[in-house]
């Protein structure tokens, strides 16, 4: 591995040789080939279906990874799969999960889809990607993914072959033996085959690929963007791009002895690049603990154990979850942990704190997007950490901070601390062709060149990257992204509103949860709970549904008449912050929220009495926005 502690290690890494001088496989079957000669016998992929840290797993080497991801790229061609042909996989964690991804790349394009989608979303997908096969789960207790598929399926007919994952086969006795007798009937509502998948690969060599490797770069993999909420755009990636992704790793992360725990769904870019690409660069164990990862029954709680368990080197995880885990005691062994990377959502200086104190460990923030084919920036994991910002810029990454002019043109270039869009090219970017519809592509590249990112950010004299809004005004819930247009939407087809405003309120778990401001037509009567109840029958996704809703004489507006929400952050940060002082008994409150051109929004506080200052810092460092005393 190289060093990688300052901007001058990242300069000294791009200063050796040119990325395109590094000899890098072509293929993503050369590059798991590659890891395969190199580190067959040592242990790849790790599964357990439950939390327990004594319950039965599953791993596989290198070899006998490499061996099942022939078989399935094997199968996906007797299926039909050509190249530019889709398999779509809808699929919590577990082995198949991992070998679906990976030889749905190697034999077409694999397009991962998020179970927490609705029917119809999910069928758009596959519609949009023109899938022919699907793999998902067989009935099975407890969830209730296989009926969302086959509701998905009937609105998807051009997906031809569903092929079933039963996950009985990680149970023991008895509840092995009880699965069969309770497990869910699930009425066929399509007219695709339905096969079983484990029956299928093992009709298949895992010694051989039965075609020609493909010649060199190519699409390989669709990932649709956003979380939960709205029709999700279709990104477009390449080996080049993933291979990208797991040079990074290899190159300034792990090596061969690294055990990493990822319990992030292998349907995000961060699961399936930074970590699991990451893992084939450099030969390191991935370990996937239970279908549901941070979600699944009695993670957290046997959370310390597993690290234990698997002798976990690297922790990757999320903001939300590391709230959860330090509300547990450390009781376990975790003197294996080397670091923690977290990302999608922004880590607060407490959360920080706490788990550096519970485990001796410091958290490397990082960033990446679906459309740049994920890393952009991290903390140095042996270099300084500016919590807050989200580190240094990758080797052969650019990123720009841009003004952006009204047609969407670069005015002109940001100087150090300057807020702007961040604007990045890197071997992930996929230049002009970043989404499946071409007309979604117009406008997203600066200079023809560099990926808008929607990002607001600067960076400092330190060549540190800083994130401080968001242009696009996504509402980020514990890292899946909420459109607020859905709720402003919704809440106008009642007859009393006017206008609506939805923005992200702060939130210490999910960094930010959907909040809406509501002006009602004159004349016009409803009340704050008719309009909660109105915002739940009429958004058709759980997480966009408001956690607040406050009804306006008038909200702000431009002169143009747009609401403007800036002005309504400032009346959600200084409620939240307001209540969570006067819950704590803190004799304060905030006086006003101002704008920083470094920090975005600050609250503003004043002493209404003697304050704890102590306090005063642990309790608002839980939220991601900062404060400061009234002068």
């Amino acid at each position: 591995m190289a060093k990688f502690a300052t901007v001058a290690d990242r300069d000294a890494i791009e200063n050796e040789m040119p990325y395109a001088a590094r000899a890098l496989p072509a293929t993503l079957y050369q590059f798991l080939t590659r890891t395969k000669e190199a580190h067959g016998a040592r242990n790849a992929l790790s599964f357990q279906i439950l939390s327990d840290p004594g319950s039965k797993s599953e791993t596989l080497t290198w070899s006998a990874l490499h061996a099942e991801v022939t078989r399935a790229a094997n199968l996906f061609r007797s299926l039909g799969v050509g190249e530019k042909d889709v398999v779509a996989y809808l699929l919590p964690n577990s082995v198949e999960t991992a070998i679906t991804l990976l030889g749905g790349a190697v034999a077409g394009i694999v397009n991962p889809i998020n179970p927490l989608l609705e029917p119809e979303q999910i069928a758009a997908i596959l519609r949009e990607t023109k899938a022919k096969v699907l793999v998902t789960l067989r009935p099975f207790p407890k969830t209730d993914l296989p009926q969302k598929a086959a509701a998905a399926l009937a609105l998807a007919p051009g997906v031809e072959t569903v092929l079933e994952v039963d996950l009985n086969r990680y149970l023991t006795p008895p509840k092995s033996w009880i699965v069969p007798l309770i497990r869910p009937k699930n009425p066929a509502s399509h007219k695709a085959r339905v096969l079983s998948f484990r029956a299928e690969l093992a009709r298949q060599p895992g010694d051989r690929l039965s075609f020609a490797d493909s010649a060199g770069d190519r699409i390989a993999a669709y990932f649709h963007t956003g979380g939960t909420t709205g029709m999700p755009k279709v990104a477009q990636h390449k080996y080049s791009g993933m291979i990208y992704n797991g040079w990074l790793g290899a190159e300034l992360l792990f090596d061969e002895t690294d055990v990493l725990i990822c319990p992030l769904p292998l349907f995000h870019v961060f699961a399936a690049y930074p970590v699991f690409m990451s893992c084939i660069g450099s030969g390191a164990h991935m370990v996937l603990p239970t279908p549901q990862g941070y979600r699944g029954e009695g993670v957290f709680d046997n959370f310390w154990k597993l690290i234990e368990r698997w002798k976990v080197s690297f922790l990757i995880t999320v903001p939300t979850a590391v709230a959860a885990m330090v509300q547990r005691p450390v009781n376990a062994d975790v003197s294996s942990l080397k670091t923690a990377i977290s990302g999608s959502a922004p880590m607060p200086m407490e959360l920080f704190n706490r788990f550096k104190a519970a485990t001796g460990v410091e958290i490397s923030e990082g960033y990446g997007l679906t459309e740049a084919t994920c890393l952009v920036s991290c903390n140095p994991v042996d270099g300084q950490k500016k919590v807050g910002s989200v580190g240094v810029i990758m080797p052969y990454c650019e990123v720009k901070i841009f003004q952006m002019d009204s047609g969407g043109g670069i005015a002109r270039d940001c100087g150090t601390d300057e807020v702007g869009e961040i604007c990045v090219s890197n071997p992930g970017v996929f230049e002009g062709s970043t989404y499946t519809e071409v007309d979604k592509n117009i406008g997203l590249f600066a200079g023809n060149r560099f990926l808008r990112t929607g990002d607001l950010g600067r960076i400092d004299a330190d060549g540190y990257l800083w994130i401080t809004g968001r242009a696009k005004d996504l509402i980020i819930r514990g890292g899946h992204n909420v459109d607020p247009a859905m709720i402003e939407e919704a809440l106008m087809t009642h007859p009393a509103v006017g206008f609506a405003g939805a923005i992200g309120q702060p939130d210490t778990f999910a960094g930010e949860l959907p909040c809406a401001y509501v002006e009602l037509v004159k004349g016009g009567e409803a009340t704050v709970e008719e309009l909660m109840e109105h915002a739940a029958r009429e958004i058709p996704e759980r997480a966009a549904v408001p956690k607040y809703l406050e009804i306006l004489p008038e909200l702000p507006k431009t002169a143009v008449g747009k609401i403007f929400k800036p002005d309504l952050r400032r009346l959600a940060i200084q409620r939240v912050y307001g209540k969570a002082l006067a819950e704590a008994g803190i004799a304060a409150e905030v006086a006003e929220v101002v704008e920083d051109k470094k920090r975005g929004l600050v609250a503003r506080l004043e002493r209404k009495g003697p304050v704890d200052e102590a306090a005063v810092v642990h309790l608002l460092g839980q939220f991601t926005r900062p404060w400061e005393w009234k002068s």
